[in-house]
């Protein structure tokens, strides 16, 4: 299989993406029966039938904020993922938002039709998802405590300082946590806040 150029041309047929700058780009394409996939010399397919599990997260990185995972676990195959941003320079990633909502789609309809015995889920795995959550709580109030104190202080420039940085903290930080709640989802009905809006 040849490496899959994605741009606005992918149909949700084909899909690919740079992981790294340096590293070999991922290349997938749906097939009558199956998803065929290629990542430098190596390659395979999967068949719709022998998936197991698919799980949609968000996952932002420094250079790209807007940044979702599809993970895909089957039978006899290596876990596959797809991201929906790539790597095009050393200082820029872009988003391929369309193309990669496309293929989200179009592999979940297919897999559908399959009556693939598939565990579709969204978010992080509960067990790092609540004490994570648990451990934001405690740093968000423990920055709060700093605010306050800073303002008993008589140092305003301070408080408004620390004050900045902890509204973006929880900007940040309260989006990751709202759209990696753990759960599942039907893939006639793929969860808004894991799919970019392409």
């Amino acid at each position: 299989m040849n490496t899959i150029p994605d741009g606005p041309e992918a149909d949700g047929r084909q899909y690919s993406y740079r992981p790294s700058l340096m590293g070999a780009p991922w290349a997938f394409h749906l097939t009558s029966d199956g998803l065929a996939w290629e990542n430098g010399r190596r390659s395979g397919h999967v068949l719709y039938r022998d998936t197991r599990r698919v799980r949609l997260t968000f996952k932002p990185v420094s250079l790209q904020t807007q940044r979702y995972v599809m993970e895909v676990w089957a039978d006899g195959a290596p876990k596959l993922q797809a991201v929906s941003s790539s790597w095009k320079s050393m200082v820029e990633q872009e988003r391929l938002d369309k193309s990669y909502s496309a293929f989200l789609a179009e592999l979940h309809r297919r897999l559908a039709e399959a009556k693939a015995p598939v565990s579709f889920e969204q978010g992080i795995h509960p067990l790092r998802y609540w004490p994570g959550l648990a451990l934001f709580g405690v740093v968000s109030l423990g920055l709060a405590f700093l605010v306050l104190r800073a303002l008993q202080s008589d140092a305003p420039a301070g408080a408004l300082f620390i004050a900045a940085f902890v509204g973006l903290f929880l900007w940040h930080g309260g989006n990751y946590f709202r759209r990696n709640r753990p759960g599942v989802y039907s893939p006639g009905a793929l969860p808004d806040l894991l799919v970019p809006k392409g």
